[in-house]
């Protein structure tokens, strides 16, 4: 069995590197694809040579330099509207929707994004009348605020 692994070390470089990859596509974060990169290098290397501190030197050196080199320019391309990276309901802020169902003065009402519908108040407490477009300023909990545009 070890035998067996010895000689076809390019099979678990190609598993660190699935796993590396899977894990990238959870987090996003570009960390783990340099982790992907290097074991790629790895598996290049053991398909040329047998030697196990090779292949692990060649890992650990293209991993490093994946992540001082690669990342900071994935990072830069794929977000290039700054480091600050809003998510969940926070990317919410500055959309826009529909109200499907009237908000009443100093009340709630509901309004749809991107099929989503959700509880909705306005900033002024006034009414908006359903049909009309919102724009959402403010979210607390599950409760948007909006102002009609």
């Amino acid at each position: 069995m070890i035998e067996y692994f010895s000689s076809n070390m390019w099979q678990l470089w190609a598993i660190v590197a699935l796993v590396c990859l899977i894990i990238e596509l959870t987090s996003g974060d570009f960390f783990f694809i340099c982790f992907t990169i290097g074991g790629l290098a790895s598996l290049l290397t053991a398909l040329c040579c047998d030697s196990l501190a090779a292949q692990a030197i060649v890992f650990a050196v293209v991993s490093v330099l994946s992540i001082f080199f690669i990342r900071p320019l994935l990072v830069k391309h794929v977000h290039k509207s700054g480091e600050e990276r809003t998510s969940n309901v926070d990317a919410l802020i500055g959309r826009e929707g529909i109200v499907t169902e009237a908000i009443e003065a100093e009340g709630y009402g509901r309004v749809k994004i991107d099929g989503d519908s959700w509880k909705a108040c306005t900033t002024d407490g006034a009414a908006i009348g359903e049909g009309s477009r919102v724009k959402v300023v403010d979210i607390k909990s599950v409760i948007i605020t909006v102002e009609q545009i």
